[in-house]
């Protein structure tokens, strides 16, 4: 008798074979979406526990409507590059790698010429106006960057713009920053792919930490108020604490519980 073939991940249903680097973002994209569906599940039951700290600090605080708006945002982006990306697949088409650009330090200015230093430019003259080919242009506004700490939700319409637009690894740092994704709650082959996204499709670790360490000072500022939470320690918890708030490391499959509805119930 003769064993059926192993299905290939890199071949989508219609038996298209999916580009290596494509199929490789995939895969992230939906741990991270099945770890935001997940979360939307069971933090408003596990948000009671003392231990629930140790993701409440990743979004920077206790307050459940905040932090069900982050995890909308960050499931409708995660959907958005799914989309985008499966469009991709249906016509073969590979993704290529965009690096960080280093910037050059930012120059001193310029000393203006002898003579030049008393004299305003027509700009700070009140009731003047500027002449056409002035040094000084009006420039448009720019695009604001996405801001984590704003809980403004894009429309579907400006995802699909968005993801299309903004590199790969932008995308997934937004992601990971709505959906409470470090180092410490993953895997280590999976925080390895998020780390290879950010580095190959224009990410930032800068950025990632920059907002870890902000979002930290503004969490411990709501627990000095709350002398009750004092007594848990949420700061690099261990795999199994993890494990306890979670019911997984973010890149495994969740674990089912039979005493447990919640987990029971999850979603594949």
């Amino acid at each position: 008798m003769t064993r059926p073939a192993t299905p290939n991940p890199k071949q989508d249903r219609a038996g298209r074979m999916i580009p290596a680097r494509l199929a490789a973002l995939l895969h992230v994209v939906r741990v991270l979406l099945r770890h935001g569906r997940r979360l939307v599940e069971t933090v408003p039951e596990r948000a009671v526990n003392v231990e629930f700290a140790t993701l409440a600090a990743v979004w920077g605080t206790y307050t459940l409507p905040t932090i069900l708006i982050r995890l909308q945002r960050g499931i409708l982006r995660a959907m958005a590059l799914e989309r985008y990306l499966l469009s991709r697949a249906a016509k073969g088409r590979e993704i290529g790698f965009v690096y960080q650009r280093e910037r050059p330090p930012a120059k001193p200015p310029a000393e203006p010429p002898e003579g030049a230093k008393d004299v305003e430019s027509a700009s700070k003259v009140p009731g003047s106006r500027a002449k056409p080919g002035h040094n000084e242009s009006v420039c448009p506004p720019r695009r604001p960057a996405f801001d984590p700490d704003d809980l403004r939700i894009p429309t579907p319409e400006e995802l699909d713009a968005e993801v299309r637009r903004r590199p790969f690894g932008r995308t997934i740092l937004s992601i990971c920053m709505d959906l409470a994704v470090i180092p410490g709650f993953c895997t280590g082959p999976f925080w390895n792919q998020i780390s290879d996204t950010l580095m190959n499709y224009g990410g930032s670790f800068t950025t990632l930490f920059k907002f870890r360490e902000h979002r930290e000072t503004s969490f411990q500022k709501e627990r000095d108020k709350k002398p009750d939470t004092w007594g848990f320690v949420w700061r690099h918890p261990a795999p199994e604490t993890v494990r306890q708030v979670l019911g997984y490391m973010i890149g495994e499959p969740p674990t089912l519980d039979p005493f447990d509805p919640l987990l029971a119930t999850a979603p594949p």
